[in-house]
């Protein structure tokens, strides 16, 4: 796997290229967004992994690259890391099209395997939010919003597929049994309505609809 990492930070970017690279992945780094970018075109990375706070100002130069990353090269896929979970910056990456998408705190870093298993699955098409976000988005009240009608399982595996997990995996988290977590999975989509399509995509939808009601 080829993978971009664009942080300021030279020793955050040779810590994580030292994890990747055990991972098996070639690393290359961007100490800025014009870096990425040009890196970016010059050799169509598996992934690029961004920062959400890059010079000059700091701010959102990061995730206004990823973006732009988007755009020009729809096939790579995007992993944007942060310090702070902004609910904004998550809505704005996933878009219309959030297959190939991540957004994780930077402590999730800390956890080589998750975070390498995270870093695959963006790189293979999948979706991946913040666990923490999830929990905040999921433990907020809503009004009459589509959340409302799940029952307490239901929220528990929809937080798990915005992690991205499918349902073997939350078999494994909740321990039942796959029959019950497709029964969970299929309540999920019709309770939020959600048309009939490929399953990744309901899935994403799934997500999607309880980031922007939040």
């Amino acid at each position: 796997m080829r993978i971009i990492v664009a942080d300021d930070s030279a020793l955050f970017r040779e810590g994580l290229a030292l994890v990747l690279a055990r991972d098996g992945a070639t690393v290359r780094q961007a100490p800025d967004p014009s870096v990425l970018l040009n890196l970016a075109e010059q050799e169509a990375p598996d992934l690029a992994i961004v920062d959400v706070r890059m010079p000059p100002t700091f701010t959102t130069e990061g995730l206004v690259a990823a973006l732009e990353l988007r755009s020009k090269l729809p096939k790579v896929g995007v992993l944007v890391l942060s310090q702070y979970v902004e609910t904004r910056h998550v809505e704005r990456l996933l878009g219309d099209r959030p297959e190939g998408t991540g957004y994780l705190l930077k402590d999730r870093v800390a956890n080589v395997d998750e975070f390498a298993d995270a870093v695959r699955r963006v790189a293979a098409g999948g979706t991946v939010v913040e666990p923490e976000l999830v929990a905040q988005l999921l433990g907020r009240r809503r009004r009459h919003g589509p959340l409302d009608e799940l029952t307490s399982r239901e929220r528990e595996t929809l937080a798990l597929m915005a992690e991205g997990l499918s349902n073997g995996a939350i078999c494994e988290r909740l321990v039942l049994s796959p029959k019950t977590v497709e029964a969970h999975v299929r309540s999920v989509f019709g309770k939020l309505e959600l048309p009939e399509g490929a399953q990744h995509n309901r899935r994403v939808l799934a997500v999607l609809s309880y980031l922007r009601s939040s």
